[in-house]
């Protein structure tokens, strides 16, 4: 049955795409979020971008025919651009000065006007969700980039058989480079169709540091493969995400010479935000938010028995704001992406479709913390990429749950 869709301004920004999301229903976008676009396309940073293009997008359709009176879109549906004129009959508990509660009166209005039509609000604010349920207006999440498969998504399966079983991986339905773990405490992967040994182990050392836990040898097992271009880490804090990817990424370009730099960054929160008006160089702009990566870097320099004064003069290590990628084109390097529950799924593919010949791309978070108003651990940037790239050879997974960095952290993010 044919819908109606009412876009909160926040869904066009999460996703320019949105328009085309809706198949052959009823997309209508209230006259008030035009106007937030409109003061949104001069923001710097992903939000005036992502403003730009839905105004771009809304333009070309005007070729289409007229915006108030609905077009047709991809899919068989109509998009339009509803303008209310009379607005006198908004109710006292809503404010014409609330931009979020003019597009609820809107939504109010289409709801009478179609009566025997499903009207629903989408939007990617949770309060404008329980204001919407609150005066009986249907509201829902925006759901084209949220995966509800993630605690299928561990990277692993363990089974109690000894590594000596033999068996047919297709019966165990394994992604490509998922791990098998057995009884006897082999770890194995599933690559190119095959069950094949990890390579990592227990005595393996990596710029100074091993791995302490079966976690954190399948971790380092997929940082180390040169055939893997994408890898996602997820887990608590103090599992080893980011230190073991830094590890990973010395060996490979000082000893291995595979890459030639890294590139380590995290997301200015939010995103958006512009860093032009602090003071300094892009280094010093950022680095309130990469001193987790120093610290880091300083502890596996002291394992490795070099001297944390040359940390700052490395020739191949870069510093990166995520908002001056867009346009790059990225070969021979190993990027490292920290914290990346942070970033919406457009701002994830916007990072890694910059990837040029010969690199790696890791991101690492955890999606229990996400800072965002407007994500959560089914529709951030990392969890949609984990779950799109989980059926690629070229893509390694997993989940870590052992806390290593102390005793106190490790208990802390259980009961806190």
């Amino acid at each position: 049955m044919i819908k109606n869709y009412v876009l909160d301004t926040n869904v066009l920004i999460h996703d320019p795409n949105a328009i085309h999301a809706f198949e052959d229903n009823n997309l209508i976008i209230p006259l008030p979020v035009i106007e937030e676009i409109d003061k949104l396309k001069g923001r710097p940073g992903e939000i005036g971008m992502s403003a730009r293009q839905v105004a771009r997008e809304l333009d070309s359709f005007r070729k289409e025919g007229k915006l108030f009176r609905g077009v047709k879109i991809d899919g068989g549906g109509i998009l339009k651009v509803e303008v209310i004129e009379d607005f006198k009959e908004m109710p006292r508990f809503l404010s014409d000065k609330v931009m979020d509660d003019w597009i609820l009166f809107y939504t109010m209005q289409i709801s009478k006007r179609d009566a025997s039509v499903r009207t629903i609000l989408v939007s990617k604010d949770i309060n404008m969700r329980i204001k919407a349920d609150a005066i009986g207006l249907e509201a829902q999440d925006y759901l084209k980039d949220k995966t509800e498969e993630m605690d299928l998504l561990k990277g692993y399966t363990q089974i109690d058989q000894n590594s000596s079983y033999d068996f047919d991986p297709k019966s165990l339905n394994l992604r490509p480079n998922e791990f098998v773990i057995f009884k006897d405490s082999k770890i194995f992967r599933f690559k190119n169709g095959k069950i094949i040994p990890a390579k990592v182990d227990f005595n393996t050392n990596v710029w100074g540091i091993k791995p302490l836990n079966i976690e954190q040898i399948m971790a380092l097992d997929l940082l180390l493969d040169p055939d893997l271009s994408f890898v996602t880490l997820l887990g608590i804090a103090g599992t080893g995400k980011t230190l073991l990817s830094i590890a990973s990424a010395l060996y490979m370009i000082t000893d291995l010479k595979i890459f030639k730099k890294l590139t380590v960054t995290r997301p200015v929160i939010p995103m958006g935000k512009d860093i032009g008006f602090l003071p300094g160089s892009t280094e010093e702009k950022m680095k309130p938010w990469l001193e987790p990566i120093r610290d880091n870097l300083e502890f596996l320099f002291d394992n490795a028995g070099k001297s944390t004064s040359k940390i700052d003069s490395l020739n191949f290590l870069q510093v990166e704001a995520l908002s001056y990628t867009r346009g790059r084109t990225i070969p021979h390097q190993f990027i490292i992406v920290d914290e990346a529950q942070n970033l919406t799924p457009h701002e994830v593919k916007t990072i890694v479709t910059r990837a040029g010949i010969g690199t790696k791309i890791v991101l690492t978070g955890d999606i229990s913390q996400i800072d965002s108003p407007y994500l959560d651990a089914f529709s951030n940037g990392l969890s949609y990429a984990t779950a799109r790239f989980s059926n690629y050879p070229m893509a390694g997974h997993l989940t870590l749950s052992i806390g290593v960095r102390s005793e106190l952290s490790t208990l802390a993010s259980k009961i806190l």
